[in-house]
């Protein structure tokens, strides 16, 4: 498949082949991943965000730029991005652009809403007026939930809530997600389902205030880690396999399954619900064992810092039993393909390569991905 001169490996699937895909916050590490994939399946990919939110960006490592139509622009600007959806007239929107960081709500709350819950509006709304358009992906977070502590994993019935302006801003974007599909796109337009992934780790993620980023930037500096909330636990997965969720069911969605449309968990298995303490140790571990030299020992941030959830886990039951999703690496596999991802890429690898094989490589251990697209 060739794009802009650029030449990229093709995985078979009939789904995306073709497909007007419109993809916001692609710049971000999750869009990257999930505009590289799209593309090898055979999509034409525009893409609706603003510049790179790091440096370096996985978006400018693996020169996702040349793959698909970049568009740079703001979701708080109706504007400029009812123009986009007009221009690009998509059959299908995964919608990712958001402000993502908890500690960052706090010092920029107001700006955190408007993007948030704000630009979902203003995407929703873009989206009443294209024809063509049958299915929205609206992506919100894991922590949209009233988090009340418990021990048991939240349901897609479970309400709303959020400590944090960040947490709150995406219950308030599943609440909005709500009230268009229930007033705008139940009999008609297209089908609207939100996704709530877990805490999603993998290869060219350098955000800051993310704790696998901040392991991969202090070992690779051979400095001590300073960690936060180190018995805090959290729904830790690979971020292709909330990737490989928002796939199959937006498929779906676009096979005219409309009763899908609904709000969606796709987290890891319980047993990967890990405390923060575990996952320092096991990425400490596997630096070391594939880079050939020590990882510094972690130290515990003991400073003031702003309230976080102390524990989250999700019930994905509804995923498996109704869409045949389940994930498919544990947590220890995705750690290693963190630390090999950014061997490669430190070792002169090619980024965008490195990331293809990984989804390749996923594509054959994933039971749900089996059979619906392989390589050609």
């Amino acid at each position: 498949m060739e794009h802009g001169g650029r030449a990229v490996e093709t995985l078979v699937n009939g789904a995306w082949s073709g497909r007007r895909v419109l993809v916001t916050g692609h710049t971000g590490f999750k869009g990257s991943w999930l505009s590289l994939w799209l593309r090898a399946m055979g999509a034409e990919v525009t893409g609706f965000a603003l510049p790179p939110p790091t440096e370096p960006s996985l978006f400018d490592a693996a020169r996702i730029g040349e793959l698909v139509r970049h568009v740079e622009g703001d979701v708080r600007d109706q504007e400029a991005l009812q123009g986009v959806v007009e221009n690009t007239r998509p059959e299908a929107i995964f919608h990712l652009a958001a402000q993502p960081l908890v500690r960052l709500s706090y010092q920029q709350p107001v700006e955190t809403y408007a993007t948030n819950v704000m630009g979902t509006v203003n995407l929703l709304e873009a989206a009443r007026h294209v024809s063509g358009l049958k299915a929205i992906v609206c992506v919100t977070s894991d922590k949209c939930y009233e988090n009340h502590e418990w021990v048991w994993p939240y349901r897609e019935t479970d309400p709303m809530g959020g400590h944090d302006p960040y947490s709150s801003s995406k219950g308030c974007a599943e609440l909005v997600t709500a009230a268009w599909r229930n007033s705008f796109f139940l009999s008609g337009g297209p089908a609207l389902a939100s996704v709530r992934a877990g805490n999603v780790i993998g290869g060219g993620d350098w955000a800051m205030d993310r704790l696998v980023p901040d392991l991969v930037r202090a070992f690779e500096a051979g400095v001590s880690p300073l960690i936060r909330s180190p018995q805090a636990v959290r729904p830790w997965q690979h971020v292709l396999e909330a990737l490989g969720g928002y796939l199959l069911l937006a498929e779906r969605l676009l096979a005219g399954e409309r009763g899908l449309a609904e709000a969606w968990n796709f987290g890891p298995s319980d047993e990967d619900a890990r405390p923060v303490s575990w996952i320092v140790e096991r990425m400490r571990a596997a630096w070391d064992n594939r880079v050939g030299s020590s990882a510094s020992q972690a130290l515990a941030d003991n400073g003031p810092f702003p309230h976080e959830a102390g524990l989250l886990r999700l019930d994905c039951s509804k995923a498996r039993a109704a869409l045949g999703w389940r994930p498919s690496l544990n947590l220890e596999r995705a750690l290693e393909w963190v630390v090999d991802w950014h061997k490669a890429v430190a070792g002169g690898a090619d980024a965008r390569a490195v990331t293809l094989g990984q989804i390749r490589e996923y594509h054959t251990a994933s039971s749900c991905l089996a059979g619906r697209a392989v390589a050609a």
